[in-house]
């Protein structure tokens, strides 16, 4: 999926200095997977680090109670760079605003190319594993090659246990979801769940969801894309499963459509000044959403995410208006 890379009028480490102050009193700052890159089109003081509104958000997971802050991070396209690139040490930069802003949640998954190696090497050099709520994936098609993928995930990531361990697009579910079941017993993961990134999976996830009942389901939910809260989202506040987000931004597309569009008029009355901040705003005001996964590989952006997890909520008129301007 894709990161907002080239979205922002201004980029790189020259705004990384103002964006490293916690979130309540920091400066200001995409999408749980990689993609092409697009322009996108936004003021310069928009783009600047500012201060933000208020604290971090945050949800209760529905099995356990444990709050984790609405707005987490994704690896995918991201996290696929090479030690000692500047990319590489732009996410030194974007694990700091991410933590400092109050940030836990990163989602990850042995699928994405390097990301587990580069994700591991920052948290262990930057001392911030036990900072990180972390998630994994099981992507495997037999239990063979899911043991050994686990064992390597550990390796990479540079750690004993996950928090969240998820079954990768129902993939071998019904082998997979037991595995995650055995390590969650022997204590390797707290919580288990399923993914899915297309509409045409939630049909699929849906009955798979009510029959096994994880902790979690991850799936994809935006302005242009709302179906989840149609029958996903009901269902999992019936059942008590924590709901994650991917593609808040529809891999990037939602920014080209709003390249010269202003921001709604009421926009500043929820704290919003950016369309990502928006995008968020709108997948977290969803009463089931535990979190939203969005990715960035550069600072002023991850802080800029972080501020759509602070402030009041979108009501319902106002999702339905966004609704109605992406159909």
């Amino acid at each position: 999926m894709t990161s907002r890379r080239d979205f922002l009028t201004t980029s790189g480490l020259a705004l990384a200095g103002l964006a490293l102050g916690p979130l309540a009193g920091c400066r200001r700052g995409s999408e749980g997977g990689s993609a092409p890159t697009a322009p996108r089109t936004q003021s310069a003081e928009a783009a600047r680090a500012t201060p933000a509104r208020g604290s971090l958000l945050t949800r209760a997971i529905p099995s356990t109670g444990e709050q984790v802050p609405v707005i987490g991070m994704g690896t995918s396209g991201s996290f696929e760079v090479s030690a000692g690139t500047p990319e590489y040490d732009a996410l030194k930069q974007v694990l700091k605003v991410f933590f400092d802003g109050g940030g836990r949640l990163i989602d990850t998954s042995p699928n994405y190319g390097p990301a587990d190696t580069v994700l591991g090497a920052l948290l262990a050099e930057g001392g911030s594993r036990e900072r990180c709520f972390l998630a994994t994936k099981i992507a495997a098609d037999d239990l063979a090659s899911a043991k050994e993928q686990w064992a390597e995930s550990l390796r990479r990531l540079k750690t004993d246990r996950v928090e969240l361990l998820q079954v990768h697009n129902l993939r071998a579910w019904e082998i997979q979801l037991p595995y995650a079941r055995e390590l969650k017993a022997q204590g390797k993961t707290k919580y288990i769940g399923l993914t899915h990134y297309r509409e045409n999976g939630h049909a699929e996830l849906e009955r798979i969801v009510r029959a096994e009942k994880p902790d979690f389901l991850q799936i994809n939910y935006s302005v242009a894309s709302p179906q989840a809260a149609r029958s996903l989202f009901p269902m999992a506040q019936e059942l008590g499963v924590a709901v994650l987000v991917n593609r808040a931004f529809e891999d990037g597309k939602l920014f080209a459509q709003v390249a010269d569009r202003p921001l709604p008029g009421w926009a500043a009355e929820v704290g919003v000044d950016s369309w990502a901040q928006l995008f968020l705003k709108f997948a977290i005001s969803h009463p089931a959403v535990t979190a939203v996964i969005p990715a960035t590989g550069k600072p002023n952006r991850q802080a800029d995410n972080l501020k759509g997890g602070t402030g009041p909520l979108l009501s319902e008129a106002q999702q339905t208006e966004l609704i109605s301007m992406f159909k």
